[in-house]
């Protein structure tokens, strides 16, 4: 198997950064810790040692059932694949990861019968189904923590539903909106993310198992059997697509996903990142905790440590989720350099450690609502509103709307005058020199109350009327619409967890029953 070595000292800096991006964490109980740990010891690890353990019980029962395998033999055969599975449960053991190594402990456990289980079997369909069933785990576990990150999202927005903000466009302050509109927007994202996942999963949840190399055998393999003990939903339909096509699909899908999470968490902290550039900012990391530090020369400097290591983070997942791009352009199919389960595996587990700390980035975040608002009335976000207005009330045509408040803001800014502070009359004087020469009303048909309340940031926001918007009605529709998403995404985490747990509970049942018949002939 190659091995693109940039790609290997990413995946070693991952499983330093995981370390560290959590090093500052409480630390649990010492009980609760071993309590954890003797549970986790007693449940194997879904790793290829495992899968090929599972794909070797399943195979005994189904060949037996089917009269591939007398049974007899099948029996004496199983009850020789589960010594080589319980050996290799044991504290410590080796746990081959390969056909080709699994096999020899196969042969000492059972002697050479036993391979007559490999008939209609390939190390390609066999890897190919077990590289699968991990991906299939990983992506569940990052569907997992999607759902835990939008979840701490939606609740932020919910909390800051009435919060005004500026919002920006090419780095400046643009219009007033609600922070949690603002959240939301990200929630959509990240929901897009969720779905991706979903998608994903239904492609990749197919078993390649007994299509052997390119086209299959002359041996009559229940496939669609051996999909249902281990727990996938269907199987890869055309033979030499299985271990040939669609296994170099899955870890390139996987990583535009993990590409695309960490774009979306980069796009946030970014935003942040810009206010430790103003003097006031209105939104700012909780300090201590790890979340900032001190600079070592500049007094005055809390450094937002916890926003450079996310960003870093989502650099690095990109980073890996290009390597499986990399390692499938210009090879042959069904080359086995995209296909490296611990690479795919930490590809996955960066993104997933970069959910993490921008939960943690959520969750640390102090805004400012009256620093907020300040902002907002020292410039002129709200000039928009005076150009809408005009037209939707006073039907006047949008660009001379646009023209007279591009003019207020020139005069105010020559002038240093704030939005609150605007004179009227200059308002009146320069809509009239706006309007000259056309046909439009030569007199600013709007009040001075009128003028001054169209300016209100606050009340602009309330007002809005777009569907999607920010006014109230509409955050608390996407609100319980995102809630709704959430738990339903949960749900089908869990059904999809279920099944394969199932599935491999059943495959239990008939594998340990045919084992013991074994026994009971001895």
């Amino acid at each position: 198997m190659r091995h693109t070595p940039a790609i290997l000292s990413v995946a070693f800096i991952i499983s330093l950064t995981s370390a560290d991006a959590w090093a500052q964490q409480p630390a649990p109980a010492k009980a609760d810790a071993s309590a954890a740990n003797k549970a986790a010891a007693a449940v194997p690890a879904r790793d290829p040692f495992f899968w090929l353990g599972e794909i070797n019980k399943a195979t005994a029962v189904i060949n037996t059932d089917e009269g591939l395998l007398d049974k007899a033999m099948g029996a004496r055969l199983a009850a020789g694949v589960a010594k080589v599975i319980n050996d290799g449960n044991q504290p410590g053991a080796k746990r081959p990861s390969t056909v080709i190594t699994f096999e020899p402990l196969l042969i000492k456990a059972a002697g050479q019968d036993i391979t007559l289980l490999h008939a209609g079997r390939s190390s390609q369909d066999m890897h190919a189904t077990y590289r699968s069933a991990i991906l299939r785990d990983k992506l569940l576990e990052l569907a997992d923590q999607l759902n835990a990150t939008s979840t701490t999202l939606v609740n932020l927005a919910a909390k800051h539903a009435d919060t005004v903000v500026p919002n920006y466009t090419n780095g400046v302050a643009a219009q007033p909106n609600s922070y949690g509109h603002y959240l939301l927007g990200h929630a959509a994202g990240l929901d897009r993310d969720a779905q991706r996942i979903r998608e994903a999963y239904a492609r990749i949840d197919r078993s390649p198992m007994g299509t052997t190399v390119l086209n299959g055998t002359s041996w009559p393999l229940d496939r669609k059997r051996m999909a249902q003990y281990l727990g996938f939903e269907a199987v890869v339909d055309n033979a030499y697509d299985a271990a040939q096509i669609s296994a170099m699909d899955q870890p390139v899908e996987v990583g535009a996903i993990v590409t695309s999470i960490a774009l979306h968490t980069g796009n946030f902290i970014e935003d942040v990142m810009t206010q430790y550039a103003q003097p006031r900012p209105w939104i700012l990391l909780q300090e201590g905790g790890g979340n900032t530090y001190v600079s070592s020369a500049m007094p005055q400097k809390r450094n937002p440590g916890l926003l450079n290591s996310t960003r870093s983070d989502a650099s690095t997942a990109v980073t890996l989720a290009m390597g499986p791009v990399w390692q499938t352009h210009n090879i042959t199919p069904g080359m086995s350099d995209p296909k490296d389960d611990k690479q795919n595996a930490a590809m996955v587990d960066s993104a997933i450690v970069v959910l993490k700390r921008w939960d943690r980035v959520l969750k640390a975040l102090v805004v400012s609502p009256e620093r907020a608002l300040e902002e907002l009335n020292s410039d002129w976000t709200a000039s928009q509103e005076l150009a809408d207005v005009l037209m939707r009330k006073y039907k006047l045509p949008f660009r001379v709307g646009h023209h007279f408040a591009s003019e207020v803001v020139d005069y105010a800014k020559t002038n240093n005058i704030k939005p609150l502070d605007f004179p009227y009359e200059q308002a009146r004087r320069i809509y009239a020199e706006a309007v000259k020469g056309t046909e439009y009303p030569a007199e600013l048909q709007m009040s001075e109350a009128e003028f001054r309340s169209t300016l209100d940031p606050v009340a602009i926001v309330k007002n809005r009327q777009t569907s999607g918007g920010p006014q109230p009605a509409e955050m608390q529709r996407m609100l319980k619409e995102a809630n709704e998403r959430l738990t339903a995404q949960a749900a089908w985490i869990q059904a999809r967890r279920d099944h394969i747990k199932n599935s491999l509970a059943d495959l239990d049942r008939q594998f340990d029953q045919l084992a013991g018949s074994a026994r009971a002939q001895q």
